[in-house]
């Protein structure tokens, strides 16, 4: 959530911030947020100076009455009793002009950083760097959702019976490969200092609001309605919310952690070729990353992400492009964000398996996640997160890219841990 001081500081900077998010209506809502932070702080200005005035008659009536003066210590008391009336009424008067100024704040993306290329959606992301081995595949190359079934991996028809659309059984080396992908992603992540997490993969509405899918994703996550708790989307909601209104002291920053979930997204609208096996699905497999720093190095964090998960793609041997997301491809949170896709031979498209973000004070302020600088000031963190990575996409590229006539071939660095190194 965007500050009432960045919001009142750079007016001009965040209207044009928000039109390079193609934000509806950015100088509106902007103008209407200063008016309720206006009606809110004046407001509690006459409210201090009436509370002021009450404690300051209140003192003197007892003077009055000692000095004999019941008359005037009668009106004073009429005056206290009019004023505490009024205050109640100022009371209220500000309490909703906060409360609708923090709903309107709730409904407000955040600001890009001024190197987030200008554009409307995927076709105007900045291909920023590509790596990896080229594949070349025999002429009968089959897409992961026939190598699934040539070689009794994943039963997709088995899934929809149990639960529906987008819900797959993992059988036999199958299963391996995706436990094998979790603990070598789970490992890496160790290696790199990152403490493993495990959450609870269901969150109250407070975790929604505190990284932002709430309200902005409301639609996208399964919700227990009885319970009033989502399936988390991520494990970005429950581990960053682990930070939800605390102080942290600056010696501890930046804060490292990472966890291995199941992930849930309704995907509402999904159809057509590009959601065929497991290029899209409702219940899904992630590792990720979640940091919390300061401001000053938050900038460094992103690049030591963005290296991990690279680093994760060449081990993996896949071919990879790093993108930088333009104003209206971006997450409703994100100030800066990077996707990593690899390529599918076989289908002859790019498969997006990561996006590292940078939140900036975004998501601190909603969780009011602030450390204290050696000034002892309390200041806003930074949050960052980033897959490390998505497995139903790898897989499909591992699957797809490695398969040979004697059948698909699993990378070294992934051998250690599926205990064999063909699937056949």
């Amino acid at each position: 959530m965007l500050t009432i001081k960045q919001i009142t500081e750079n007016t001009d900077a965040v209207i044009r911030g928000l039109e390079k998010k193609h934000f509806k209506n950015a100088k509106e809502t902007i103008d209407q947020v200063i008016a309720f932070n206006d009606k809110r702080r004046s407001t509690q200005s006459i409210l201090d100076n009436n509370l002021s005035e009450v404690n300051s008659i209140s003192k003197s009536i007892g003077q009055l009455m000692k000095e004999g003066k019941k008359e005037e210590a009668e009106t004073a008391k009429s005056r206290v009793a009019e004023l505490k009336e009024v205050n109640k009424t100022l009371q209220t008067e500000m309490d909703q002009a906060a409360e609708d100024m923090q709903n309107l704040l709730y409904t407000i993306p955040n600001v890009p950083y001024d190197e987030v290329p200008e554009g409307v959606g995927a076709e105007d992301n900045v291909v920023e760097k590509m790596g990896g081995m080229e594949t070349e595949l025999p002429k009968d190359a089959l897409p992961h959702w026939e190598l699934t079934k040539k070689y009794d991996l994943i039963d997709f028809d088995l899934g929809v019976k149990i639960t529906g659309a987008g819900f797959p059984v993992y059988k036999g080396k199958g299963a391996q490969l995706q436990r094998a992908l979790i603990n070598f992603f789970l490992d890496e992540a160790r290696k790199a200092g990152y403490l493993e997490i495990m959450p609870p993969t269901v969150v109250n509405t407070a975790s929604g609001y505190g990284t932002g899918q709430l309200p902005d994703k409301e639609g996208q996550m399964y919700h227990c309605e009885v319970d009033d708790l989502y399936l988390i989307p991520t494990a970005e909601v429950p581990v960053t919310n682990i930070y939800r209104d605390v102080i942290l002291e600056e010696k501890q920053l930046p804060i490292k952690n990472c966890a291995y979930t199941q992930c849930f997204r309704r995907e509402a609208g999904s159809y057509g070729k590009d959601v065929r096996g497991l290029n899209r699905l409702h219940e899904f497999s992630k590792v990720e990353l979640v940091r919390i720093d300061k401001p000053e190095h938050s900038r460094q964090s992103h690049k030591e992400m963005l290296d991990h998960v690279e680093g994760l793609l060449q081990k993996l041997e896949l071919p990879y492009r790093i993108l930088r997301l333009c104003g209206g491809d971006m997450s409703f949170t994100a100030a800066l964000c990077f996707d990593f896709e690899v390529y599918s031979e076989a289908q002859k498209r790019w498969l997006e398996v990561s996006s590292v973000s940078n939140f900036d004070t975004y998501q601190a302020n909603r969780l009011k996640c602030r450390y204290r600088s050696g000034e002892k000031k309390t200041e806003l963190c930074h949050t960052l997160n980033g897959s490390a990575l998505a497995l139903p996409r790898i897989v499909a590229a591992l699957l797809e890219n490695n398969q040979t006539p004697e059948g698909i071939r699993i990378p070294k660095a992934l051998v250690p841990y599926t205990g064999f190194e063909m699937i056949d």
